[in-house]
């Protein structure tokens, strides 16, 4: 029987990639490919110009059990004209020169409030992955780094036919208990039951020197998930 990593991720806030431009941030209704990839490499130690090649070939599959609430935060933003300051030997020297010569502008982020949602991978190394998890490496962020994790994650190997079905032993946080999942995305091709939509994401990294990344088809399938296991108060 196939083994699976089951962990959960809940959050605050959570901001989950979308298209980054200079004014605005967006956030997807839960995290794609790249963003569990990337949790795994923190949890490692990986950094960014690190080898993920370990990584790359992990299947991926996410539970949605709460998408969150969307809420918008505004960032103002100011920049000194070059023309008004000659080489400043700060920002504030800078500032203090320009007076009012700075240029404003506000952007916006997008987050997503109280989300939950259960993480199932399976490939090599489930072992080394579940024990970076219990222990990372560096901290473990729902996305941007304002948004830490609210919970431990809870990583469990389990023996499943399918990431649904191991999803069945997910360790919930307390404040989340009967919590039920009521969507699973997964990647188009890898035998998961059929039905539901096809949704194209473009969340497979490519290159991550440059932040590309490739379209990926993503089956989304309505589901009944409830876990049997919730996450004890002082689990490590």
């Amino acid at each position: 029987m196939p083994e699976h990593l089951v962990f959960t991720l809940t959050a605050a806030l959570a901001a989950m990639g979308d298209l980054a431009g200079h004014e605005r941030r967006g956030s997807l209704a839960w995290p794609g490919r790249s963003a569990i990839l990337g949790l795994l490499a923190a949890a490692h130690g990986i950094r960014r110009d690190g080898d993920f090649s370990g990584l790359d070939g992990l299947g991926v599959a996410v539970a949605v059990f709460d998408e969150g609430v969307p809420l918008r935060d505004f960032h103002t933003a100011q920049t000194v004209p070059s023309a008004a300051v000659k080489r400043p030997q700060s920002r504030p020297e800078a500032l203090v020169k320009a007076g009012l010569k700075v240029n404003t502008t506000i952007s916006l982020r997008d987050y997503r409030a109280g989300s939950l949602f259960g993480v199932a991978v399976w490939g090599e190394g489930l072992a080394a992955l579940r024990d970076a998890l219990e222990r990372p490496v560096f901290t473990l962020y729902l996305g941007r780094k304002s948004c830490p994790l609210a919970a431990p994650v809870g990583a469990r190997l389990i023996e499943a036919e399918t990431p649904e079905a191991a999803f069945e032993s997910l360790q919930l946080p307390p404040w989340r208990r009967g919590a039920v999942a009521r969507m699973l995305a997964c990647d188009a091709d890898q035998g998961t039951a059929e039905g539901g939509r096809i949704e194209t994401r473009h969340d497979q990294p490519r290159d991550r020197a440059f932040w590309h990344f490739d379209a990926r088809s993503v089956r989304l399938r309505p589901v009944t998930i409830a876990p049997v296991s919730s996450m004890r108060e002082g689990t490590p």
